[in-house]
């Protein structure tokens, strides 16, 4: 069984986690198709953009029940192995040169917000619920952490974190995880907003500036001059860079918008 759903249209790929009937809560076999499916994508050089969805009510409702169970009685060992697969999953996503625009509605728990951090641009519905539930199970969200911490706002998100609070689509904005709230069930409107912002621009551009935007926060100061100006000095003299800055000076369109 597929617990993703995987479309495409106008070049643009809809990443649906499939799995309704528990809120499309992680389980390895989903993990693993997430990993997949991502990693296949990015080699597409058709494509402009990726959305990560939800079937159902709920956007995700983190690690599914019976995937919980069988962890109570994993060793320490089993438990490094399986923690490192889900942190490859966030990777996957997080190191995706396509811009990844997550849209949120129902719920959002646990290791979704992990998926949500690994999103380049989050939109929310009103009425979603949002929840780093792990400390009240004694657990910790340790692998979202990473990914969460690159992201968010430290002051908004660490008592959100350390508490497991309910919180709310604002106070998820607040924090720096969503980019936008809109009303409930205009979720699909502002997307396709977004989506045709992306599909104006460069499509090597937009992957170029992804690369640069992760790798430059591990880099040293000598390094960033380095990999900025040799970036810009490439982007110049690349045919696409080239044909942005004409259909620019000439005012036209450029060709990747036709």
């Amino acid at each position: 069984m597929n617990f993703l759903n995987v479309t495409e249209l106008d070049h643009v790929a809809y990443v649906k986690l499939n799995r309704p009937d528990v809120r499309n809560a992680f389980n390895p076999q989903m993990i693993q198709e997430i990993t997949q499916t991502f990693h296949e994508l990015e080699h597409r050089k058709d494509l402009r953009v990726i959305v990560l969805q939800g079937e159902g009510k709920s956007f995700c409702a983190g690690a599914d029940l019976n995937w919980m169970k069988e962890m109570v009685n994993f060793s320490y060992i089993q438990n490094r192995e399986d923690s490192l697969v889900l942190f490859n999953m966030f990777e996957a996503i997080a190191r995706c040169t396509l811009p990844v625009v997550g849209m949120v509605h129902g719920a959002a728990f646990g290791g979704a917000l992990g998926l949500i951090a690994v999103c380049d641009e989050v939109i929310a519905e009103e009425g979603t619920q949002f929840c780093f539930s792990e400390v009240k199970l004694g657990i910790a969200p340790a692998v979202i952490s990473a990914f969460v911490a690159r992201k968010a706002v430290a002051g908004k998100v660490r008592p959100l974190m350390l508490s497991a609070t309910v919180f709310n689509a604002h106070i998820a904005q607040q924090a720096g995880l969503v980019t936008e709230v809109v009303p409930a069930g205009e979720g699909h409107t502002a997307l396709q907003k977004v989506v045709h912002n992306y599909k104006q621009c460069g499509p090597e551009a937009v992957r170029e500036t992804k690369k640069l935007l992760n790798d430059i926060g591990n880099m040293t100061w000598e390094q960033q001059r380095d990999r900025t100006t040799h970036l810009i000095a490439e982007r110049r003299a690349s045919a696409e860079g080239q044909e942005g800055l004409k259909s620019f000076l000439e005012k036209r369109e450029p060709s990747w918008r036709n």
